[in-house]
């Protein structure tokens, strides 16, 4: 049986293959070797930030804007030097800002990674388990642009067009750039190039990501991180039932982190002009004891 974005899954089949993938613990930290041999990927030093503008504009893929106002203006009359200051907050866990999620992000059955349970470690407060201090100091590694709408031919994937795990592979391979263990894989499908010619929609409703089945992918490839333009996941989601199997997939059962809402245009453009699509890749969150993810704003250094 096939959706409109890909091949049905079942909820038996959905949760079988939740069992195939799933880790009782983390691998462990990339390796400070892999580290080093992700440093010298640099050669021109040129740097391409992936982080989107703070959003704090309405619109049908920003439902709750970010803030940023001002708290403070100069008065001329006061000593030197004047003074300005602002405010700025964000409920990044949408599909405006670049942020990454950490372990404690998303629960399935009442259960976190490696089977901890929700209620037992969440409190008004924050997390006490899988927060994201636990991703401190960063990540840091090899990245790999995985670009599916070139691989096509195309500028983007249309919203709802699912990305298939042979693919993936097939556009490594093709890059130049086959996968390695601890890679840091960006999938990019076009999302913000589209929507900056034809506008924005609710990517909740409807967007390109990956199937479900694509995860087989970044777990024999044992990456360490997974990050997108859109938020991975492919909607309507083809499980019935579970709204984001990707996140359930790559955070609850691979315990691996995501990063949601990149923007892999000028990467993409950097790495068809140096016909590189390796790099290495930075990205840190902020320090928020208790959190559920944070705000970033990742680095590709060629």
């Amino acid at each position: 049986m096939t959706s409109a974005n890909g091949p049905a899954m079942t909820r038996d089949e959905f949760d079988a293959l939740f069992r195939q993938l799933r880790r009782d613990r983390l691998p462990g930290p990339v390796e400070g070797r892999r580290r080093v041999a992700a440093a010298g990927l640099v050669r021109t030093g040129e740097v391409v930030a992936m982080g989107r503008p703070w959003d704090s504009v309405p619109g049908p893929d920003n439902r709750r804007p970010a803030l940023h106002q001002m708290t403070e203006l100069a008065d001329v009359t006061a000593p030197e030097p004047t003074v300005h200051r602002d405010f700025i907050a964000s409920d990044y866990h949408g599909k405006a800002q670049t942020h990454l999620d950490a372990l404690c992000h998303i629960a399935y059955g009442g259960l976190l990674f490696a089977g901890v349970r929700a209620r037992e470690v969440f409190s008004s407060q924050g997390a006490a388990y899988g927060a994201v201090t636990d991703l401190l100091p960063g990540l840091v590694g090899r990245g790999v642009l995985l670009d599916v709408p070139r691989l096509r031919g195309r500028a983007w994937l249309e919203p709802g067009e699912p990305i298939g795990g042979p693919e993936l592979l097939v556009c490594a391979e093709e890059q130049g750039s086959p996968l390695r263990p601890q890679d840091i894989l960006l999938v990019r499908t076009g999302h913000l190039a589209r929507r900056r010619r034809l506008g924005a929609w609710d990517p909740d409703d409807l967007s390109a990501g990956l199937h479900p089945g694509a995860m087989r992918v970044p777990s024999e490839s044992q990456a360490s991180a997974l990050g997108s333009d859109g938020d991975s996941d492919a909607r309507p989601s083809p499980v019935d039932g579970v709204h984001s199997p990707v996140h359930v997939l790559a955070i609850t059962a691979l315990g691996l982190p995501l990063i949601d809402n990149l923007d892999l245009e000028p990467l993409a453009e950097a790495c068809a002009r140096t016909s590189r699509w390796e790099f290495l890749f930075v990205a840190a969150p902020l320090n928020i004891p208790r959190g559920t993810g944070s705000p970033v704003n990742p680095l590709a250094v060629f």
